[in-house]
C-alpha cells in the first residue's frame, strides 16, 4: 500500500493559500513532506536563551527574554507616541520600539516580568541595538490553560527556532509544523531495516517527531544522526546506481602494444616516474584494459606530474589503435599543453613526417582562433585517424569535429567545464570512450565522494624530484607600508640572481573593465576598516605595471599579460617570458593554470584578499618549479583581525592543498563548492555537512554500493525508491546522468 501521497499533499490544502504562498516563495516549501524536512536551525531553552549580548546586526532573530521596563514616550509636541520596552535575558539588554497606533496591544501585553519570544530584524538606533515592531508570543500565560501549567510545559520544552524570513516568523512555522506533524507517521523509511538496526538509528517517523518536538537534547542528537544518514545514503545510492549503469555500458578495451609508442616514450624519459605516478598509471591502465568505460578523477597538486600521467594514458590508447582527446579550459592552456606534449614526445609526435619515429603519431591542436587552413587540416587528421592525439578547447565539441575512433577523453581542470561539455565530447566516440578528469584544485575526499561520486578517484600527492619549496608571507600593506617596499626589493634581488617574477592583480584596468562587479561591495558588509579596503576598486594590471616600471622596478623589463589581449600577443608575451627575455610579468589570473616557467621564482599577489583560497594556492604553484626555491608574497590592505587576513594567514602557513581546501570549504560553506551544476544535490543536503560528516559519507557510500550491487533496481526497497525519486527530480536526474 503506497502511503506517500500524504506527504505529497500541497501545503495550500493544509495551511491555506496565504501561508502556503509565503512558504513557497520565501522558503521553497511546497508539500507536507517539504515542511517536515524544514528542520529547526537551533533550539532555545529556558535559562539558556539566545545571548542578547551577541546578536548579529541586520539579521532576523528570535529571542526569548523577560520584560524589564516599558514606558510610553510622547514626541512632536505630544501628537506622536512610541512605546519603548527593555528586555533582558541575563546576558544583556535589548530595546524594543513600537510606534503610533501599533503600541496599544504591546503596551497591554508586555508588562514588566512578562516572558515572551520576540522576533524581528536587529537594527541600531542612537548606537544601541534594537528591534522595531517585533512580532512576539507570550510564554507565561495562555488563556486556554492555567498559567502555572503553561509555564511548566514551556519550562521543560526545547523551543525549536526555524530558519525564518521577515514574512514568516519562526513560531508561525512551528505552528504550521504542528499541523503536519501527524503526517510524519505516514513517511516511508528509505533505509533498509538491517542497515538501520546495525547502526542503531531510530526509525524515520520517530526522527521527524524528535527533530521538530524534542523533549531532551538526546532526542535532537538521535534525530540528527538518523536524518544525516538518510541524506548521505540516498545521495550515495543515486551515485552508486550511476556507477552500476556505467559498468553495464560497453567500451573498447585499450591495451597498449608491448613494444609500441608507450614503450618508446618511457625509454626516452630523462627521469624516473615518482611512486605516485606509477601507482596512478597502473590504476588507469587497469581501467583502460576493461570493456567498461573508465570514469576516473585524477587529483594532483600543481606540479605533481598529472600531465605526464595523462600523456602516458593517451599514448597507451593510441598504441591500442584508438585516438585520445584532451580538453583544456582556455586557449592559452590548450596551446601550452600542445607545446609541452610535443616537446616531451619529440620525434614520437612527428607521425607521417620525414624524420618521425616508426612508433609515432600526429599531435594536433584545435582552438577557435586557428586560421581556416590549419583548422581544415586538423579536422582532416582527426577524421582519418592520422592524428592520434588532439588537444583543444571547447572547439573540440562542435558538430563538425569527427573522430576516426575516439578511445579516451581527458578533461583538464574539471571545475571549469560544465558536465554538458564533458558529455558532448564523450558522445563523439562510436562506443562510450574512457574518461579521465584532472584537477589541480584539491578536493576533500568527502566532497569528491559527493560531487564526483560517480568517478573513481586517484590522488597524486608527492611532488616530482627537483621541485623546490615555496616560502609564503602575508604583506600587510596598510599596517606596514615598509613591508611592501621590501617586497619589491625582494623581486629585484631575485631578478639580480638571474630569475624572474610574476605580479598578479585582480583586474585588467582598461575602461571596459571599470563597471563594478555585482554583489561585490554591497555583499561585503564588513568592519569599517575592511570597508575602506573594499571601497577602492581592485588593483589593475595596467596601472600596477605602469607604477612598477616607473617606480620600484625601474630599469627591469616589465610586461603585461591578460585575457583581453589577442591570442598571438598573449603567446608572444608568454614566449618572451619563458625565454627569459622579460624580468617581471604583471598578469591577471590567466597564469593560474598550466603556465610553466621553471626560472620564475617569485610571485607578488596584489589585493590577495580578493582571491579564493584555492585560487591563491593554484597561483602560488607557478613558482618554485625549477631548482631554486620559490617565494610568494600575499599583499593585502585588510586589517589584522579580519577574516580575510585569517584566510591569507592559512594560505601562507601550509603548502598542503588538501588542508587548504578544507579551510576554504569551512569558510565558504559547501554551497559554492558544490557549485551551480550540482544545485540539485545541494538543496537536498539540509542536515549533512560535507566536511564534518566525513565518516557518515564514506560509510554510506560503502553501504550504497553493497545495496545497489545486490538489487540494482531496488525492487526489494520501495521506501528507498520513493526517496530516490524525490531526490532525483528532473534537474538532478540530468546532473547525475552527466557525471
Amino acid at each position: 500500500m503506497d502511503l506517500v501521497p500524504v506527504l505529497e499533499e500541497p501545503l495550500k490544502k493544509v495551511l491555506g493559500p496565504p501561508t502556503a504562498k509565503v512558504m513557497a516563495e520565501h522558503l521553497g516549501l511546497h508539500t507536507v513532506g517539504d515542511l517536515l524536512h524544514h528542520y529547526p536551525r537551533r533550539y532555545a531553552e529556558r535559562g539558556e536563551l539566545t545571548a542578547l549580548a551577541e546578536l548579529p546586526l541586520d539579521e532576523h532573530v528570535t529571542v526569548v527574554a523577560q520584560v524589564a521596563t516599558a514606558r510610553v514616550l510622547r514626541f512632536n509636541g505630544g501628537s506622536g507616541q512610541r512605546l519603548e520596552v527593555t528586555i533582558t535575558d541575563g546576558s544583556g539588554q535589548l530595546q524594543l520600539v513600537f510606534f503610533g497606533r501599533g503600541i496599544h496591544k504591546p503596551h497591554k501585553d508586555l508588562l514588566p516580568g512578562t516572558r515572551a519570544m520576540f522576533a524581528g530584524k536587529v537594527g541600531v538606533f542612537n548606537r544601541k541595538m534594537q528591534l522595531a515592531h517585533p512580532a512576539y508570543q507570550l510564554l507565561n500565560a495562555d488563556s486556554s490553560q492555567d498559567a502555572a501549567e503553561a509555564v511548566g510545559s514551556w519550562a521543560g520544552a526545547l523551543l525549536p527556532l526555524y530558519p525564518a524570513t521577515a514574512k514568516l516568523e519562526s513560531w508561525k512555522i512551528a505552528k504550521a509544523v504542528d499541523l503536519v506533524l501527524p503526517s510524519a507517521q505516514e513517511a516511508v523509511d528509505p533505509l533498509p531495516e538491517a542497515l538501520r538496526e546495525s547502526r542503531g538509528l531510530v526509525p524515520l517517523t520517530e526522527a521527524l517527531l524528535k527533530i521538530h518536538r524534542p523533549q531532551t537534547k538526546a532526542d535532537i542528537a538521535d534525530a540528527r544522526a538518523r536524518l544525516k544518514w538518510d541524506e548521505a545514503f540516498v545521495l550515495q545510492v543515486a551515485l552508486a546506481r550511476r556507477r552500476f549503469a556505467d559498468t553495464q555500458l560497453t567500451a573498447v578495451a585499450r591495451v597498449p602494444k608491448p613494444d609500441g609508442l608507450l614503450t618508446a616514450f618511457d625509454a626516452k624519459l630523462p627521469f624516473t616516474l615518482t611512486d605516485g605516478q606509477q601507482k596512478v598509471s597502473k590504476e588507469i591502465f587497469d581501467d583502460l584494459a576493461t570493456e567498461h568505460p573508465m570514469h576516473r578523477l585524477l587529483q594532483g597538486e600543481v606540479g605533481s606530474g598529472k600531465t605526464m600521467v595523462a600523456l602516458r594514458a593517451m599514448l597507451a590508447v593510441v598504441d591500442a589503435g584508438g585516438q585520445a582527446a584532451m580538453l583544456a579550459p582556455t586557449e592559452v592552456l590548450a596551446q601550452q599543453h600542445h607545446r609541452s606534449i610535443t616537446e616531451m614526445m619529440g620525434e614520437l609526435a612527428e607521425g607521417g613526417m620525414l624524420g618521425g619515429s616508426e612508433h609515432s603519431t600526429k599531435v594536433v591542436l584545435l582552438t577557435g582562433s586557428m586560421g581556416t587552413a590549419a583548422r581544415r587540416q586538423a579536422l582532416l587528421d582527426l577524421v582519418t585517424g592520422e592524428a592520434g592525439i588532439v588537444i583543444g578547447t571547447h572547439a573540440l565539441i562542435e558538430d563538425k569535429v569527427q573522430f576516426h575512433d575516439l578511445g579516451l577523453v581527458v578533461v583538464d581542470e574539471q571545475h571549469r567545464f560544465g558536465v554538458e561539455q564533458r558529455d558532448a565530447l564523450r558522445s563523439k566516440g562510436k562506443q562510450p570512450p574512457h574518461l579521465l578528469v584532472m584537477t589541480a584544485t584539491p578536493i576533500p575526499r568527502t566532497v569528491a565522494m559527493t560531487v564526483f561520486g560517480d568517478l573513481e578517484t586517484s590522488v597524486l600527492d608527492q611532488l616530482p624530484a627537483g621541485r623546490s619549496p615555496i616560502a609564503s608571507h602575508v604583506v600587510p600593506a596598510a599596517d606596514k607600508p615598509h613591508f611592501l617596499s621590501r617586497a619589491w626589493e625582494r623581486v629585484r634581488e631575485e631578478v639580480g640572481k638571474g630569475h624572474q617574477a610574476y605580479v598578479v592583480c585582480p583586474r585588467i584596468g582598461d575602461d571596459e573593465d571599470e563597471k563594478p562587479k555585482k554583489g561585490g561591495k554591497s555583499a561585503a558588509k564588513k568592519q569599517s576598516a575592511e570597508d575602506e579596503a573594499e571601497k577602492r576598486p581592485p588593483l589593475a594590471v595596467l596601472d600596477v605595471a605602469d607604477e612598477l616600471a616607473h617606480g620600484p622596478l625601474q630599469g627591469l623589463k616589465v610586461e603585461v599579460l591578460h585575457g583581453r589581449m589577442q591570442p598571438d600577443d598573449k603567446d608572444a608575451v608568454m614566449r618572451r617570458f619563458a625565454a627569459g627575455e622579460t624580468d617581471v610579468l604583471v598578469a591577471t589570473t590567466v597564469i593560474e593554470v598550466g603556465v610553466n616557467v621553471p626560472n620564475a621564482t617569485a610571485m607578488v599577489i596584489m589585493d590577495a584578499d580578493r582571491f579564493g583560497v584555492s585560487q591563491l594556492h593554484q597561483l602560488r604553484g607557478r613558482v618554485g618549479r625549477g631548482s631554486a626555491a620559490g617565494l610568494c608574497l600575499l599583499v593585502t590592505e585588510m586589517p589584522e583581525a579580519s577574516p580575510a587576513r585569517a584566510r591569507l594567514g592559512a594560505v601562507a602557513s601550509t603548502l598542503d592543498g588538501f588542508e587548504l581546501s578544507r579551510i576554504d570549504l569551512e569558510q565558504r560553506r559547501e554551497g559554492d563548492v558544490l557549485g551551480q551544476a550540482q544545485s540539485g544535490v545541494r538543496s537536498s543536503l539540509r542536515m549533512l555537512a560535507v566536511i564534518e560528516d566525513e565518516e557518515i559519507i564514506a560509510e554510506a557510500r560503502e553501504e550504497a554500493t553493497r545495496v545497489v550491487t545486490a538489487d540494482p533496481d531496488l525492487e526489494r526497497l520501495p521506501g528507498l525508491r520513493t526517496a530516490l525519486d524525490a531526490l532525483l527530480d528532473e534537474e538532478r536526474e540530468q546532473y547525475l546522468d552527466k557525471g
